[in-house]
């Protein structure tokens, strides 16, 4: 049981354990240390999101790398597709991303991709997080010139925001459009309007001045209601809402209603099989796709693989089977012929450039998949018990899962960054599967509560 990396590096309330300047240090160090390769000097990517605390963070990150011999480059305020994309593009040998993605300001993270832009597999993590609680790091310190040294890279947001332009359609604009961005105060308070603009939208903009302290802070991909109301009141053709960290981005027409993840990937998918683009004709999603992605594609001849939760489960498995396209139903899509990693500004455009080349409404193209209703109630839990090894909730599942007879599924998750357990249910009768998972949730908190 590993005791600092969840499903998505390492997060919690800043400057409490195990988010505080003393561990950042040791990650520091720790990373280093396994990043190290053969050349003469070596370099680690830093960047973060907008919140107050990255800077506390930034400093102690970089501490630590440099007291190992590894440069540091500070990239500051940037999408983590961004990071991902600099790391590769500087040839640098890590990068690291301090963001808590779409978690309240007082939170934040850190996690780490490998010099290919990749987000570390388990074993690679669990060597950091060993180096560390071993006390082994401690113990390895270069001195005099093998210490290393902090760079600035002053032009990574522009770097940026011509490799996110490049992934449109060559000749094709946005002129004609008027598209509803939100910002949510964070990492990509600079990049989404400028690249809409620069392709020729006209773009109005909102939550785009961060101040510390108002990241996610009733805005962005968790708030659709902002971009919905927005649209309707500017008559725009779309909206677009993006988390803290921009990895994501959720949808709505030009009528106010959500255009998720799975909707995305279904759209994508189809267009992308007509045009012959789409690798082995599969999509990747989690577990938690709804079930109606699974139908529109299987109509349309597309074999959709289910993975754990967490993009970097998806993107694992999209590099095991060479599949180019796979997400989530939170809005992570990773378009794997562009980038490594979910990319909240290239998912935006590769929904604008089908809505361009076919001249029709996301309303229209909405209809591409029909969503099946669906109900998660999350419990808070003292204990993570295995939820079939407790005999009076195992019983419960069975009956509920006896009760759907086919027509529908239940999920059951605890969450990787949480206290919590996810209880997740679809099928074709919304009153009914809301009943059950109410009854479920009851149950759980009787048990585990």
């Amino acid at each position: 049981m590993r005791k600092l990396f969840g499903t998505d590096g390492i997060r919690g309330t800043a400057n409490i354990h195990p988010m505080t300047t003393e561990m950042a240090m040791k990650l520091g160090r720790a990373a280093a240390y396994v990043f190290r390769n053969s050349r003469a000097r070596h370099r680690i990517v830093i960047g973060k999101d907008t919140r107050l605390s990255g800077y506390m963070l930034e400093s102690a990150l970089t501490s630590g790398i440099c007291s190992m011999g590894m440069d540091v480059l500070l990239v500051g305020p940037l999408p983590t597709p961004g990071i991902a994309f600099i790391t590769r593009s500087l040839r640098a040998d890590a990068g690291v991303v301090i963001s808590a993605s779409h978690n309240p300001y007082e939170d934040n993270g850190i996690k780490f991709f490998s010099r290919d832009g990749l987000k570390l597999p388990d074993d690679v993590e669990g060597k950091i997080e060993e180096l560390i609680t071993s006390g082994e790091i401690d113990h390895i310190r270069p001195t005099a010139e093998d210490v290393g040294k902090a760079f600035r890279v002053d032009d990574a947001v522009g770097r940026y925001i011509e490799f996110v332009k490049s992934t449109f359609p060559k000749g094709m604009t946005l002129e004609g459009m008027k598209i509803v961005v939100d910002c949510a105060n964070g990492a990509a308070y600079k990049v989404t309007p400028r690249v809409l603009k620069e392709l020729g939208a006209e773009v109005y903009v909102l939550n785009d001045k961060p101040n510390g302290s108002n990241i996610n802070a009733g805005c962005g991909s968790l708030h659709p209601e902002i971009i919905q109301n927005a649209v309707v009141e500017q008559a725009a053709d779309i909206g677009i809402a993006h988390d803290g960290d921009a990895d994501r981005v959720i949808f709505c027409d030009e009528k106010g209603r959500d255009f998720d993840g799975d909707k995305v990937m279904a759209l994508c998918a189809i267009d992308m099989k007509k045009r012959r683009c789409l690798a082995k004709n599969t999509v990747v999603a989690t577990v938690m796709s709804n079930l109606g992605l699974e139908i529109a594609l299987r109509e349309a001849g597309i074999k959709l693989m289910r993975t754990a939760v967490g993009d970097r489960y998806v993107v694992e498995e999209m590099l095991k089977g060479g599949y180019n396209l796979g997400g989530e139903q939170s809005g992570h899509v990773v378009f794997m012929d562009y980038n490594t990693t979910g990319d909240g500004i290239i998912t935006a455009l590769q929904v604008l450039s089908i809505m361009k080349r076919k001249g029709r409404k996301l309303s229209a193209l909405g209809k591409v998949m029909t969503t099946y209703p669906q109900v998660l109630v999350n419990v808070t839990v003292r204990e993570k018990k295995e939820i079939m090894n407790v005999p009076a909730l195992a019983e419960k599942v069975r009956k509920a899962e006896a009760s759907l007879d086919g027509t529908g599924r239940i999920l059951i998750r605890y969450s990787g960054t949480e206290p919590k357990l996810r209880i997740m249910a679809e099928g074709s009768d919304k009153a009914f599967i809301e009943g059950m998972v109410h009854e479920l949730a009851g149950a759980v908190q009787k048990e585990l509560g």
